[in-house]
């Protein structure tokens, strides 16, 4: 939970000394944004905007730069998967991080680990980033320590507009955020306001690593004209009982609409039959999709172990190579709407309700 600011210098081995420097696997993302750079192009509205900025960049690492630090409590991936929070909640939690890298005009410093997901040369092209185990990294904790008070801050329950504004935090070198215990960093608070959304959600989707991207690609050429379907369960369909005993859910359609006889009749009016359909899901009952192959040629990423096997070490990665692959279908039908115009299995809203209702399980029980 230490912030600080720093320039690059020789590598070093860890510090003992640094509790920072020891567990992190936190991320710390450097942003910088020349003067030059316009409050517009700040606001980040489209992909290309971001891509205009990405050539206009030069990664130069100076003593004049300053920094943000994400905690060092999260291993994710690493030796505790497990216990960690699912990639839909990593990725909200970094988007905060680099937005408000954006936002203070820091870099933002990475644990070692997140370069088996993302292309971080790719990301700094956008927001500049750094890795917890670079010689930068290093020269940054060192000059932080020998500046003393105006070298590093541990923060924590302070708005980025409290940072950027009070010169007590703003012209510190280093300036260290708190972790969520399951997440990479804390959520955004202000998500719902979608003017504070600096990055867009398409962004880190699109940043996965080479070794990802290029593994995707090959399964997409395998696949040829293809269509995808993500089917979302396990934690999803979840049910608990009420005081008198009834299984209760919050999305009381999703175990029904996610099934293969209620799939095939949502997605005929936008699957032509003989179409090769490309399924990702968290579902592990073997066959469980095999109805769906009265009507379409199936596929699944395990299906290409000889591309996978090399590359995939972890669920996380493998998900990421999947949403790439989804992302190259004709057709892309989702679990839930994200938004208006996309096309998904059930209509029973994403977002927790907290409304625990009665699973409906027939079309004859909707009815009803």
């Amino acid at each position: 939970m230490a912030i600080y600011r720093i320039p690059k210098s020789k590598q070093r081995p860890r510090s003992p000394i640094l509790i920072l420097g020891i567990s992190i696997i936190a991320i710390a993302f450097l942003c910088i944004f020349s003067s030059s750079i316009s409050t517009n192009i700040l606001s980040f509205p489209s992909s290309s905007i971001l891509l205009n900025y990405s050539k206009n960049y030069k990664q130069d690492h100076t003593y004049e730069k300053k920094y943000l630090y994400w905690g060092n409590r999260i291993d994710c991936p690493g030796k505790h998967c497990d216990s960690c929070e699912g990639l839909g909640h990593q990725e909200s939690s970094l988007r905060c991080a680099l937005e408000e890298a954006i936002f203070l005009q820091r870099w933002a410093t990475s644990s070692c680990r997140m370069d088996s997901l993302y292309d971080m040369d790719f990301i700094s092209e956008t927001v500049p980033v750094i890795l917890d185990n670079s010689k930068t990294w290093y020269h940054i904790l060192s000059t932080s320590m020998k500046l003393g008070a105006r070298g590093v801050a541990h923060v924590e329950g302070i708005t980025r507009e409290n940072l950027k504004e009070d010169s007590r935090y703003s012209n510190l070198l280093l300036i260290n955020r708190t972790a969520s215990p399951l997440s990479w960093f804390m959520e955004c608070k202000d998500r719902n306001n979608r003017s504070a959304i600096m990055l867009p959600y398409s962004f880190l989707p699109l940043m996965a690593s080479k070794k990802l991207r290029t593994a995707a690609e090959k399964i997409k050429g395998l696949l040829g004209d293809y269509d995808a379907i993500h089917v979302r369960r396990g934690d999803k369909i979840k049910t608990r009982n009420d005081r008198f005993g009834v299984a209760r859910s919050l999305h009381p359609h999703l175990d029904r609409d996610t099934r293969a006889e209620f799939i095939l009749h949502r997605i005929a009016k936008w699957v032509p039959s003989g179409r090769t359909l490309f399924i990702a899901s968290n579902e592990r009952t073997p066959g469980f999709f095999s109805p769906l192959a009265t009507r379409y040629k199936l596929a699944y990423s395990s299906n290409y172990s000889s591309v996978l096997d090399p590359v995939i070490e972890n669920n996380y990665q493998l998900f990421m190579l999947e949403r790439l692959i989804m992302m190259g279908a004709k057709t892309f039908i989702r679990t839930f709407k994200e938004d208006d115009t996309d096309l998904s299995l059930t209509d029973d809203p994403k977002k927790n309700t907290k409304i625990w209702q009665i699973p409906i399980y027939t079309m004859d029980e909707e009815k009803t």
